[in-house]
């Protein structure tokens, strides 16, 4: 089976994702590819697999990621971490009303200060 990255493009309306987790988690909406797509439900899966399925579980987690703070000048800013490089750099979008230069200190809600390293 060749596989291409374009495979798994697909349209999927911003309604449709789950906001909030289930109240009974077994009631979770569970899309069964097979000959054709149907929408079933996570209580079903034991139905649905057979001898020799492989099943593949998705056990990452999602981390706070949007932090909150102000640059020296006072601005407010909001900071989305895209990616942890090490212990001590991330990449990140930051927002203000004027972009925060390199060597810009922002202080981050709770305390922390960063600096900007560099823009990409």
């Amino acid at each position: 089976m060749n596989l291409s990255i374009d495979d798994f493009d697909y349209e999927l309306p911003s309604e449709l994702i789950a906001q909030n987790p289930d109240a009974e988690r077994s009631g979770s909406r569970l899309l069964c590819v097979g000959a054709s797509l149907a929408d079933r439900r996570f209580f079903e899966l034991p139905q649905l697999l057979a001898p020799g399925d492989l099943l593949v579980f998705n056990d990452t987690r999602v981390i706070k990621a949007r932090l909150f703070g102000k640059k020296e000048t006072g601005g407010h800013i909001e900071v989305l971490i895209e990616r942890v490089l090490s212990a001590h750099e991330a990449l990140a979008q930051v927002h203000a009303g004027r972009a925060a230069k390199p060597g810009s200190m922002l202080r981050l809600a709770g305390g922390l200060d960063v600096v900007v390293l560099g823009r990409a």
